[in-house]
């Protein structure tokens, strides 16, 4: 028996598996002259391309530092990581999980939101608290871990 996956875009509807989404998490160092204007026009490329293709996610910047959530269609998740690890903006780009599951999206309303990095620890807590896939809930409580432990202590400060 083979189960038909019946979508709405890129999202099931209700009694349906949810679709494959692959998800990277990654930071980077942002380069000299990167200030928040040029993190705007950032959001501003973000919000133009993202919903075309599929992805949605949070971007993160303070202290010099990228921090991004990006999730939606393997391959074009994979085209914008090529993009940003060739944009001059970026450097050390390091990536901190990249993986593809069957579950609900984290953000499905952001086609790329920015969060102060002061409030980034309340934005995965509430992702968390909202989360209704268990993968999910795993995820963010392994990055508020992350973030109470110092592991990314660099995005706590602004």
């Amino acid at each position: 028996m083979s189960v038909i996956h019946i979508l709405k875009g890129d999202e099931p509807l209700a009694g349906h598996f949810p679709p494959l989404l692959f998800n990277v998490v990654y930071c980077s160092r942002a380069t000299s002259g990167v200030d928040h204007a040029a993190v705007n026009r950032i959001l501003e490329s973000a919000r133009l391309f993202n919903p075309a293709h599929g992805i949605t996610g949070l971007l993160v910047f303070g202290s010099g530092i990228f921090f991004q959530w990006i999730e939606g269609p393997r391959k074009n998740v994979a085209r914008l990581m090529s993009t940003i690890h060739a944009d001059p903006r970026h450097e050390n780009v390091v990536l901190l999980s990249e993986f593809e599951e069957s579950r609900e999206r984290l953000f499905p309303d952001w086609d790329m939101e920015l969060v102060a990095a002061a409030d980034i620890r309340d934005v995965l807590v509430d992702a968390r608290n909202d989360a209704e896939d268990e993968k999910n809930a795993a995820v963010l409580t392994l990055m508020i871990e992350q973030l109470d432990s110092g592991q990314l202590s660099e995005l706590s400060r602004a």
